[in-house]
């Protein structure tokens, strides 16, 4: 069942003349590069919220747009549905309203910050990365899921890519596709990792039953280096 009121938000920002809202976490010494953080397809949900707050403390000054406007679901055809039925318009505009809010910040370090997504939120880290250009250092989809640019010229964030080889969403050959066509247009080949997981292997609600803790362990890990490394965290 869909509930309305279930997303985690915290904070509200301008987005194209309007509002929108989110969730926001501080690191411990108050102050860091900024990133942000996209939700699957459930919703802004507590998962993302949690991964909000370890992103925090690993250094960041993290913020996770509600993309769904107070929505969340733990039913698979209801978040699919929900998915389909968000206009792309709209969460382009929240979106980089999320990365205006950031940049705009006194906490925030640095002009240009890190976006890590998941499932549908993957495929948003890749929209958003192109579309922002030199605001955007490291991009980070996890099994992204939905319509993703074809063309990644202009593109000038590095990018790591997380896939489950056994994910029932994806198929296999996606993650080389995605290699390549980033090359192609960038000339600079991302760093893809690929895992004997499932779709969402980091998400420890496990509402899929795919949930890997070992798998996890380590795409975390790589995720928060390559954060730090490419925004000085």
């Amino acid at each position: 069942m869909v509930d309305t009121k279930g997303a985690r938000q915290n904070v509200s920002f301008p987005s194209n003349g309007s509002e929108a809202h989110g969730y926001l976490a501080l690191p411990p010494s108050g102050r860091g590069p900024g990133l942000v953080v996209i939700q699957e397809w459930w919703g802004l949900t507590s998962h993302i919220a949690d991964l909000t707050e370890r992103f925090a403390a690993a250094g960041f000054v993290a913020l996770a747009p509600d993309l769904y406007g107070g929505s969340t679901t733990h039913d698979a055809d209801e978040a699919g549905a929900m998915m389909q039925s968000l206009p792309p318009d709209r969460a382009a505009r929240d979106l980089s309203g999320a990365v205006d809010f950031l940049l705009g910040r006194d906490d925030v370090q640095g002009a240009r910050i890190g976006v890590v997504g998941f499932c549908m939120g993957g495929a948003f880290v890749l929209t958003l990365a192109l579309q922002e250009g030199e605001r955007v250092a490291a991009a980070v989809p996890f099994y992204p899921v939905g319509a993703m640019p074809d063309d990644y010229r202009g593109l000038k964030a590095a990018v790591m890519a997380h896939f489950g080889e056994s994910d029932a969403f994806i198929p296999a050959a996606q993650a080389a596709e995605l290699e390549a066509k980033i090359e192609a247009g960038t000339g600079v080949k991302p760093e893809v990792h690929l895992y004997p997981a499932g779709h969402a292997f980091l998400n420890d609600e496990n509402l899929l039953g795919t949930y890997d803790p070992e798998q996890a362990r380590v795409a975390w890990e790589r995720t928060v280096g390559f954060l730090r490394d490419h925004l000085a965290a």
